[in-house]
């Protein structure tokens, strides 16, 4: 909306929506009148929608996004139709984490945006391909690629040519602490109070990957949460489907307690989650369920995600992005304006963002950005001979 606009008819309806989340939501709650945003941004005060409902319209609306439709999550290289890709797997949890904010009274229209843009800085090809271009990354001089920390900047800098969406900190303070790879049983969350807290915290996180870092509201704890709540039982399932695994595999404590089916799993922690976190400033699992959750994920990781039978093409893929990273390096320094990086995305950038990045950071957020697909296009125009025409 436009600075010179008036304040809309409906701007009433949004002063009844800020009062009843003070009289339903918890708390402990995040309200949406209390979003901080980086930069000034008239519109998103004016009008019938909520803060945080903007960020979601923002993510939902940003190329980043339309982009997971071809990010696979963790088979890939595999044609089956049924496999979950990252889209959906960004669904799963975005529906999750708001069933559990909704039973805790949480602000759901926070806990979406951040569902819906924590994974946009996953590289091609999921978790492998998040460790290739790290290890690109620190070979050419940069700091460690981690996807959270590309999701924020992606969103805050990045997008719209360079400038960025100007999503709330509360919304990119939950992306960049969403870690499901790790398992805790109590989140706590620890508040950041303005932008220069979270941007320490994205320098310290970048200086020591393992430095454990907590979202600062409880949307965004809810989120940390679903997300593995989203992706263990249905990985689960999807080796099932590809023969990884079978059904009598599953640890017997992990059956008893949480179930054998993705569904009965997530409605077993969700509820879990629920009953213990009533009305308390952090989320909780309950003992025998989170020690059932951890134990069915360490039976993932040794049965699924370090499997060597989907690992087979991994090898490939190493030498491709290699040769991606050092052939669109070599582009930019001899300025050959026809390569991918120029015509599909340096063009599409504000100057600022052109004048201010090295060669590396701009080699690293192309590549971070590509779709599966696009990567593998990207490589066979390199690296696979093309028909000549027949006359000059």
């Amino acid at each position: 909306m436009s600075d010179s606009l008036p304040y809309s008819s409906l701007y009433p309806v949004r002063e009844k929506l800020e009062e009843r989340e003070d009289r339903w939501l918890s708390p402990h709650a995040a309200r949406s009148r209390f979003a901080l945003r980086r930069n000034p941004d008239p519109g998103a005060e004016r009008g019938h929608r909520l803060p945080f409902a903007i960020d979601v319209d923002r993510v939902l609306h940003s190329l980043s996004y339309a982009r997971y439709i071809d990010k696979t999550q963790v088979f890939y290289l595999i044609r089956n139709d049924h496999i979950t890709h990252r889209v959906l797997h960004v669904q799963l949890l975005s529906k999750i984490a708001r069933t559990i904010g909704r039973l805790l009274r949480l602000n759901e229209d926070l806990i979406e945006a951040i569902a819906l843009g924590h994974d946009i800085g996953h590289p091609p090809f999921g978790h492998d391909g998040e460790e290739i271009l790290d290890a690109l990354c620190r070979e050419h001089g940069m700091p460690s690629y981690q996807h959270s920390i590309q999701s924020v900047r992606c969103l805050d800098q990045i997008e719209a040519g360079g400038k960025g969406l100007n999503l709330s900190l509360q919304v990119l303070d939950g992306i960049f602490c969403h870690n499901g790879e790790r398992l805790l049983s109590s989140i706590k969350p620890a508040s950041r109070a303005r932008f220069e807290d979270l941007d320490r915290d994205l320098e310290r996180k970048l200086e020591d990957r393992d430095l454990e870092l907590l979202p600062g509201t409880l949307e965004g704890a809810a989120v940390r949460i679903a997300d593995v709540i989203s992706y263990v039982g249905r990985d689960m399932e999807d080796a099932m489907r590809l023969n990884l695994i079978r059904s009598d595999q599953i640890p017997p404590n992990v059956v008893k307690t949480l179930g054998r089916s993705n569904g009965t799993i997530v409605y077993r922690l969700v509820e879990d989650v629920a009953e213990n976190s009533q009305d308390k400033d952090e989320l909780c699992l309950s003992e025998p369920v989170g020690q059932a959750l951890a134990e069915l994920l360490d039976f993932n990781r040794d049965s699924i995600y370090s499997n060597p039978l989907i690992k087979t093409e991994r090898p490939k893929i190493v030498r491709l992005y290699a040769e991606l990273f050092t052939g669109f390096l070599e582009d930019l320094r001899l300025g050959r304006t026809n390569s991918e990086i120029f015509v599909d995305y340096l063009d599409q950038m504000q100057r600022h963002y052109v004048e201010t990045q090295s060669h590396e950071h701009v080699v690293r957020d192309f590549i971070a950005g590509m779709t599966d697909r696009y990567f593998l296009q990207c490589a066979e125009q390199r690296l696979i001979p093309q028909q000549l025409p027949d006359r000059f």
